[in-house]
Formats: structure tokens, C-alpha cells, sequence
């Protein structure tokens, strides 16, 4: 039950952090949406709710945002530009990489955010040793540490402070 209120008073602050307005009707839709989600998806939240108590989780989260937008859109404008290069410059393969992670919601939001950047793809996770197998369009290297920097370390940063 903790696990379904803290996803119900998350969801909703997200709600009111993206629409920016205190407007009655924009918070009603919030609270039934929040509602709603918390119906669905209260119970798959975390097994750790009590972690999300701490505002400060929140201010990273807050920080992580602008963090995951500013990535995607240099990850698009790197995939943008290797297809209309006449070269088709790509060197795609499967890398390991390795985090320090180990809560099943970090490592999903770390898997996710690897995934929305364009360019790379999140295949398996092996959660009890933080290894995760990425699809790389362009492999710089095969080196677990240098793989896991370049990929991972940007967003791992800030995921360990919200998750772990």
C-alpha cells in the first residue's frame, strides 16, 4: 500500500512540475491521472518505497530531466547526421557495460534512458552483477569501462543519487 501512495504523490508532482499551472481543472485531470496510473501501475513501482520519502530524490530527479533531454538530442543529431552522410559512417556491435546500480528501478531507468537516446538499444540486464548488453551504432570501443563511460556514466551519475 506505501508503494501505491508514494507512486500516486509522485505521479501527481510530476504532473504538476510539467503543466506549470495551478488552474482547478489542471489539477483535477492530474489527480484523476495520477489516479489512474496509481490503479495500473501503483503495485510495480518499487519494493523499496520508503526511499522516495527524501526530497532530495526529487530535486535530482528534477535535474535528471533536463539531463535526459539534452542527451536524446545529441544523440539525434549524431544519428541525423550519420544518415545523410554519404558514407553511412557506422560501426554498429553489442557492448557490455557495467553500473554500479542495483535497484530494479535504476537500472530500468538507466536501461530506458540508454534506450531513448538514439544511436544505442538496451538488449539484457543482469541485475545482480549491473551488466547491461547495449546495441551501439557506432562502437568506439570494446572495453567494458570505456563502453560503460561512454554510454552509461552521464546518466548513472545522477540515477545513483535518485535510486540507490
Amino acid at each position: 500500500m506505501k508503494s501505491r501512495v508514494i507512486f500516486f504523490i509522485i505521479s501527481y508532482l510530476i504532473w504538476l512540475g510539467l503543466t506549470f499551472s495551478l488552474e482547478p481543472v489542471r489539477l483535477f485531470v492530474g489527480l484523476l491521472a495520477a489516479l489512474i496510473a496509481t490503479w495500473i501501475a501503483g503495485d510495480l513501482f518499487t519494493k523499496n518505497p520508503w526511499k522516495f520519502t527524501k526530497p532530495l530524490k526529487y530535486f535530482y530527479f528534477y535535474l535528471y530531466i533536463p539531463l535526459l533531454f539534452w542527451e536524446m538530442l545529441k544523440a539525434n543529431l549524431d544519428v541525423a547526421w550519420r544518415v545523410i552522410h554519404p558514407k553511412r559512417p557506422i560501426n554498429p556491435g553489442i557492448v557490455k557495460i557495467k553500473t554500479s546500480l542495483r535497484s530494479e528501478a535504476g537500472l530500468t531507468f538507466l536501461a530506458n534512458s540508454i534506450t531513448l537516446t538514439p544511436g544505442t538499444l538496451s538488449i539484457d540486464i543482469e541485475p545482480e552483477n549491473g551488466i547491461l548488453y547495449i546495441h551501439w551504432i557506432d562502437v568506439k570501443s570494446k572495453n567494458i569501462e570505456e563502453t560503460s563511460r561512454i554510454i552509461a556514466s552521464r546518466f548513472e551519475k545522477i540515477l545513483t543519487k535518485i535510486f540507490e
